[in-house]
């Protein structure tokens, strides 16, 4: 599995968790789970953003390596 596809999966998961911490939170009153909650999620939102650069990296390496092989 290439590695901009595991950072897109881990994001996704780190976003779900984080997002159903957030809830238990709010449902619960504890502010601190909430406040971890939010981080994992934005932590997975810039996890899944790297996955995109690391994506968009190969391409454009792919694309170069066409180019100077012509």
């Amino acid at each position: 599995m290439k590695t901009s596809t595991k950072d897109k999966l881990k994001g996704s998961f780190h976003e779900a968790k984080g997002t159903i911490k957030e809830k238990v939170g709010k449902a619960t009153n504890d502010s601190t789970m909430r406040a971890e909650g939010k981080a994992e999620k934005n932590a997975g939102k810039v996890q899944q953003r790297i996955g995109d650069a690391k994506e968009a990296v190969a391409k454009l390496k792919g694309k170069l390596a066409d180019l100077t092989a012509k």
